[in-house]
């Protein structure tokens, strides 16, 4: 194990930081004199500014990876405050804490980056009562996904259908789980959903921090949604960023497996939103992915309601028609093959987001069958909320 650490100076930050707890985004200039984006967590360092002297970990982008790929910034080195004298912080050694109930689990356990959460379930919290007893999802449709850029164009479609339909649009959470991303201030997406009043809140559970509500479990976090923040309907998948080695167990996905069998443990629906593209060059995750037959097919073991669209070109829905047969995922659960909606109709739900939404690089003009995907799923769970669970696996 190694880790790439490089001293830099700030150069530029890019407006406002970020609220407390959040990133603060910056451009810096390393020893060699290259200039490169980096991130700052304010949730252990007050907001950097010109001039500071700051110690980098640039283990990925030096490795070349596309997840992770910017510098964090782990400590300020150096600061002079008006009086001349150099501190790490400024005037103050530590950022100012929130007026908010101090909590005593800690994420990042046994780092250097481990910090104190207030845990919906521990005794101080306001809402530990209801932890303290049995509690379940009480038939609450869950969508699961493998990659964050399903959780937007999920989203997009359940306000859609609940637009077309003359009726008040659910109360969506997201639950994130540690995958991907730990700090849930690196999504760009769910910045833009809280922007937009999409979400009735946001959990992160495990070791992922900075959500409206901190769970220590999968269960406990879904638990939270459906209970605390009131949710009709929760999207649940991992930060930005996944891991994959091209073994058939070893990427971060199969999180999703684990997923079905929490939420029909807890007495929730669990509809899987299938990963299909045949837009990516790689053959995994050509048609059905192969992530999403080993954690369905394998991993999950508990049945979901599965929705796969039937697609418009012969061949492509013809190799999905027979990669989900090889995959076994008919004896494990609900397939439902359905009619995806029109293109113009899915890309006009999209637009209404405002900002692009694209999954590797792909936005749905390029891959139309991966959003496809994604709102023929979407359409299941509403159907299944608006039915009151009815026809569930």
């Amino acid at each position: 194990m190694r880790i790439r650490w490089e001293t830099a100076v700030v150069t530029e930050t890019a407006g406002e930081p970020s609220p407390l707890h959040g990133l603060q985004e910056v451009r810096v200039r390393l020893g060699n004199g290259e200039t490169a984006a980096a991130l700052h967590d304010l949730g252990v360092g007050a907001p950097l500014r010109p001039g500071d002297e700051v110690l980098l970990n640039t283990t990925a982008v030096r490795l070349g990876l596309g997840t992770g790929g910017v510098h964090f910034v782990h400590a300020i080195l150096g600061r002079s405050d008006e009086e001349g004298i150099d501190s790490p912080y400024g005037r103050s050694a530590n950022p100012p804490e929130p007026e908010t109930q101090e909590g005593h689990i800690m994420k990042l356990r046994y780092t250097s980056l481990q910090r104190a959460v207030l845990s919906v379930e521990e005794p101080s919290s306001p809402h530990h009562a209801l932890f303290a007893e049995s509690r379940t999802l009480n038939g609450m449709p869950v969508l699961i996904g493998e990659l964050h850029s399903m959780l937007p164009a999920a989203v997009c479609w359940l306000r859609e259908l609940a637009r077309e339909a003359g009726a008040p649009v659910p109360r969506i959470a997201y639950v994130m789980t540690d995958g991907g991303a730990l700090p849930l201030a690196v999504s760009g997406h769910v910045r833009r959903l809280r922007q937009l009043g999409w979400l009735a809140g946001a959990v992160t559970y495990g070791h992922a921090y900075g959500g409206d509500i901190e769970a220590v479990n999968k269960y406990t976090a879904l638990l939270a949604a459906r209970h605390v923040l009131e949710a009709d309907l929760a999207v649940v998948c991992m930060g930005p960023g996944i891991v994959g080695t091209d073994t058939v167990y070893g990427f971060s996905g199969i999180e999703a497996g684990e997923l079905v069998g929490a939420v029909h443990a807890l007495g929730g629906i669990p509809v899987a939103m299938a990963r299909i593209s045949f837009a990516d060059p790689r053959p995994r995750h050509r048609g059905l992915s192969r992530h999403t037959a080993v954690a369905l097919g394998q991993a999950a073991l508990a049945p979901a309601c599965v929705p796969l669209p039937l697609l418009p070109v012969a061949a492509e829905a013809a190799l999905l028609r027979e990669q989900v047969r090889q995959s076994g995922l008919a004896r494990r659960h609900r397939l439902l093959w359905e009619a995806p909606p029109p293109l113009e109709h899915m890309a006009a739900a999209l637009e209404a987001y405002g900002q692009p939404i694209t999954s590797m690089g792909r936005a749905w003009q390029d891959d139309p069958a991966f959003f496809a995907a994604i709102c023929t799923a979407a359409g299941a769970a509403y159907r299944l909320l608006r039915d009151g669970g009815r026809d569930k696996p």
